[in-house]
């Protein structure tokens, strides 16, 4: 009798549980969950093609794509995702066998999307997960024709901007390089970028062409992450501080 009467409160509470919330709607939420991260990641104000968020999806572990629609993140409603994940959950001691679900959500990528949207359930498109070819390669930021060609001031003389974007163009730089060209005083400025994926380190090169001194850098990795400013005309001018 006071086993029974040990056990009777760990029944009702297991009972009570089973009641609540069924192993299956948990494994669902767990797959919901993964679903609202993979959001987080591709939620961002870059404007992006449909292509783009795809694949950046379709690399977030555990989740498959399996429907893009739209054009870009700032073409009307934006790019809607549907993606398919998993979860699983245990029943408890009485059923120890995991649960595991297949789920698919829609994730909104667009400026109006808020970073922890909640997914929408949906139900899963028929098909295999879709593919995406790798990005292209970003081109090579021309280090050495940005020093052999950036004009030199004398000590007494004054950088000339005019002259340094003519230097630019004749480089005949690739299309998806971006140039930026500052005047500060005697001193100008440049900065030539490629985009980055807002995760990793930019590619960019600095350059100052002042009396008496031209150089040409790469910022520090650390400086080149996303919100450090390093990738600016601004720290071309006046370089940031090295990092320790």
């Amino acid at each position: 009798m006071r086993r029974l009467l040990l056990l009777a409160p760990l029944l009702l509470l297991t009972a009570g549980c089973a009641l609540g919330q069924s192993a299956e709607d948990q494994a669902t939420n767990a797959a919901r969950d993964v679903a609202g991260k993979a959001g987080e990641r591709l939620y961002g104000q870059r404007p992006r093609t449909a292509e783009e968020v795809g694949r950046s999806a379709s690399g977030i572990d555990g989740v498959e794509v399996l429907r893009v629609t739209g054009t870009s993140t700032h073409d009307g409603d934006g790019v809607e995702v549907v993606i398919r994940t998993s979860g699983s959950a245990s029943s408890g001691w009485l059923a120890p066998e995991p649960v595991t679900v297949r789920r698919c959500f829609a994730v909104r990528v667009s400026p109006t999307s808020e970073w922890s949207e909640d997914p929408r359930a949906v139900d899963c498109p028929d098909g295999p997960p879709l593919t995406f070819a790798p990005p292209p390669e970003p081109p090579e930021l021309p280090y050495d024709g940005l020093r052999a060609h950036l004009p030199r001031v004398p000590e007494s003389g004054r950088a000339d901007e005019a002259e340094v974007r003519r230097t630019l163009a004749a480089l005949d730089l690739h299309p998806a390089i971006h140039t930026e060209v500052k005047t500060d005083g005697d001193r100008v400025g440049v900065l030539l970028s490629v985009q980055g994926n807002g995760y990793d380190a930019q590619d960019c090169l600095l350059a100052r062409v002042a009396p008496g001194a031209t150089e040409v850098w790469a910022p520090p990795r650390i400086q080149r992450m996303p919100g450090e400013g390093g990738c600016t005309v601004g720290n071309a001018l006046d370089p940031l501080p090295a990092p320790h």
